[in-house]
């Protein structure tokens, strides 16, 4: 009952999530320093992705051909006795996860799994701190209508996780890819042929974005070993899934397979591109205003009234007492 009492105590409960906060905005502001990962580590995944191209040039594109890596281990083995890739099919479960930089078997058992695993979990947590801990004077209707909605909440985690890594990918990605494009632009104008081109810029842009020197490497793989250099350019477009890499693969195959001068296709695209970026920033300083009405009447306006009416109060319960 003591143990009861102690994670039922609104105070004990407040000190523990403003503790959480703390040790979150702590770990948010030391990552930076402890969390440095350098591009070669990050091109280690790519450098499969090549191998595993290779092996299937050389096999001649066999059907039976099994070129990735075997998962196995725990994941696995409940993935793949309850069926949890039929059960929970997704057809668009890998391109989400290439989106969000996984690749390969592994990260799909992973999400299957966690999708399975997580509505479980949450749901008895919320059914223990609900009718064991006996947390609030809750009806038995309210208490299973939180009990099912951390159930949902569990299936749509997974998504919701691999949707967030994707988008904040995606924002490093196009931070840089003007830049990239008019290397990529500086050094084809140059004679340097497209995978030298490619290669070169990846090697340049890994300083200000690791996510698109990765996938850079990664293109000038599929490039060389893919059957069809359209497949290469499409399937980077994908992985990005962002209008302006869209238009620039497009315009590359288009380039490739007409005969028109890719320097002037680039230079059109890194116009544009600058353009895109430029217009997602004036969006953002646009929205600024309306993001901070909350705090500063939360924050700034209750310190102000005190700073100003502070010495004025004091005055008054003065000439009260005197």
């Amino acid at each position: 009952m003591n143990i009861v009492s102690v994670l039922t105590n609104r105070d004990n409960i407040i000190a523990a999530l403003v503790a959480l906060l703390v040790f979150g905005t702590i770990v948010s502001l030391m990552a930076p320093m402890f969390g440095r990962e350098k591009l070669e580590n990050r091109m280690k995944s790519v450098a499969s992705r090549r191998e595993d191209l290779k092996r299937r040039s050389r096999q001649g594109m066999a059907k039976d051909a099994s070129l990735r890596h075997q998962d196995e281990g725990f994941y696995t083995n409940v993935v793949t006795k309850l069926n949890l890739k039929t059960l929970l099919e997704d057809p668009k479960v890998v391109d989400k996860l290439a989106q969000a930089g996984y690749r390969g078997p592994r990260p799909v058992t992973l999400f299957y799994f966690f999708r399975f695993a997580t509505p479980f979990v949450l749901a008895c947590f919320a059914a223990f701190y609900l009718y064991v801990l006996k947390v609030g004077n809750l009806p038995p209707m309210t208490k299973l209508v939180f009990v099912m909605g951390a159930f949902v909440a569990g299936y749509y985690a997974p998504n919701i996780y691999v949707a967030n890594v994707a988008s904040k990918r995606r924002d490093k990605i196009m931070a840089a890819f003007p830049d990239a494009l008019d290397l990529l632009l500086i050094c084809v104008e140059s004679g340097m042929s497209v995978e030298a081109a490619l290669q070169k810029v990846s090697g340049e842009v890994g300083r200000s974005s690791i996510e698109l020197a990765e996938e850079l490497s990664l293109l000038v793989a599929e490039l060389s070993y893919l059957p069809e250099r359209r497949q290469a350019y499409e399937g980077f477009a994908k992985r990005t899934n962002h209008p302006g890499i869209k238009s620039v693969a497009t315009a590359m195959v288009q380039a490739e397979k007409y005969g028109t001068p890719l320097g002037t296709a680039l230079r059109v695209m890194a116009k544009e591109n600058r353009d895109l970026r430029l217009a997602a920033a004036e969006k953002k300083a646009a929205a600024l205003p309306a993001q901070l009405t909350v705090p500063m009447i939360l924050f700034f306006l209750p310190v102000l009234f005190v700073v100003i009416l502070g010495p004025a109060i004091l005055q008054i319960m003065d000439i009260q007492k005197g």
